[in-house]
C-alpha cells in the first residue's frame, strides 16, 4: 500500500514537473503555436468573439464583465482608440440585451501618459455607461497608480452612481481606503492582488492576505456596500459563504467573480444552484499572449486539457 501511494505521488510530481517545464517553454513559442494554450483563458480577439462568449455565459445563468486586454498604453492615439472601443462595447451590450458590464484598466486608456488624459477618457466612458444605464468598473493596477485611480473613481462616481472600483487585499492600505470610500454607496471588487509589491506596503503571507480579505468583506457589509468577491480560492469561498449564512446577509448585496476559463471543478454551477450571483471576468483582444502565460503559470494542469483536445483533433 505504501509503495502504491508513493508511486502515485511520484507520478503526480513528475506530471507537475513536466507541466511546469512546458509552461515555461510556452513563453518562447511562436504566437501561432502558443495560441491553443491561450484559448481557454481568452474569449477571442474582437468584439464579436467576446460578446458571443458573453451570450453563452448569460445562457448558463451567469453574468459577465468584459475587459479588453492591454495596459501601459504609450500613445495618445492608442488611448483614444481603446476608449472608443469600450464605448462601442457598451452600445453593443445594450443592443444585444446582455447581462454584462465592462472593466477598464487606467493605464490602458492613458494614465501612464498623463493623469488628465486618463481622467478625460474615464469621464467619457462614464457618460456612455450612464446613457445605457450600465455599470463601469475601474480596475486597480500597481500601487504606483492607486492614488490617481481612486481620484479618478471619485470624480466619475460623482457624475454617475453606477461606477465601481477594485481593492486588493494584499495591500496594507486597502482597509483604510475601504473605510473612506464606503461612505458613498460603494461598489467594489475585492481581490487578493497580483502585482509584485514591496513588503513595506503589501502582505506576503497567503494566510494574512486571506484574513485581510475577510476583514474587508465584513467592512463592506457593515457599511452597506455592494461587494464583488473575486477569487478562485475554494477555501476562501467556503469561509465567505459560512460567514454570509451565519449573518444572514442578503444575496442582493454581493456577487462572486472569477476569471474566464479558470477551472473551478463545478463550483460555479453549485453557487448558481444555491441562488448566488456569479460574474465571469471575460478578457479579449490582440494582447492575449502575456495574459495567457500568466494564467497558464497559475494553472499548469490546463496543459493536459489542451493536449488532450489537440490529440483528439489529429
Amino acid at each position: 500500500m505504501f509503495f502504491l501511494f508513493s508511486k502515485g505521488m511520484l507520478l503526480n510530481y513528475h506530471m507537475l514537473s513536466i507541466n511546469n517545464i512546458i509552461t515555461s517553454a510556452v513563453v518562447y513559442l511562436p504566437r501561432w503555436l502558443a495560441k491553443p494554450f491561450a484559448n481557454p483563458y481568452v474569449a477571442g480577439e474582437n468584439q464579436e468573439d467576446v460578446l458571443d462568449k458573453v451570450k453563452v455565459i448569460n445562457e448558463s445563468g451567469m453574468c459577465a464583465t468584459v475587459d479588453m486586454l492591454g495596459e501601459h498604453t504609450k500613445s495618445l492615439d492608442e488611448a483614444k482608440s481603446v476608449t472608443n472601443q469600450y464605448c462601442e462595447i457598451f452600445q453593443k451590450i445594450n443592443s444585444f440585451n446582455l447581462d454584462c458590464n465592462i472593466s477598464v484598466k487606467p493605464t490602458h486608456i492613458g494614465l501612464d501618459i498623463s493623469y488628465e488624459l486618463a481622467r478625460n477618457n474615464f469621464l467619457k466612458l462614464t457618460k456612455i455607461a450612464k446613457k445605457f444605464s450600465n455599470f463601469l468598473r475601474i480596475d486597480m493596477e500597481s500601487s504606483k497608480v492607486t492614488n490617481h485611480t481612486i481620484k479618478i473613481y471619485k470624480e466619475c462616481k460623482s457624475m454617475y452612481d453606477k461606477v465601481g472600483l477594485v481593492l486588493q487585499a494584499y495591500l496594507k492600505r486597502s482597509v483604510d481606503d475601504l473605510k473612506l470610500l464606503s461612505k458613498q454607496n460603494f461598489n467594489s471588487r475585492i481581490c487578493k492582488g497580483i502585482y509584485n509589491e514591496s513588503s513595506q506596503i503589501s502582505l506576503k503571507n497567503s494566510i494574512s492576505i486571506n484574513e485581510n480579505y475577510i476583514k474587508m468583506a465584513k467592512l463592506m457589509h457593515q457599511s452597506g456596500s455592494y461587494a464583488a468577491y473575486a477569487t478562485h480560492d475554494q477555501n476562501l469561498i467556503d469561509e465567505l459563504i459560512s460567514w454570509i449564512k451565519a449573518n444572514k446577509i442578503s444575496k442582493s448585496l454581493f456577487e462572486f467573480q472569477v476569471l474566464y476559463g479558470v477551472p473551478m471543478q463545478g463550483r460555479l454551477e453549485q453557487l448558481i444552484d444555491q441562488g448566488y450571483k456569479v460574474r465571469i471576468y471575460v478578457p479579449y483582444g490582440k494582447d492575449w499572449f502575456d495574459y495567457s502565460v500568466r494564467r497558464l503559470k497559475e494553472n499548469p494542469n490546463i496543459l493536459k486539457y489542451v493536449l488532450k483536445n489537440f490529440l483528439k483533433g489529429n
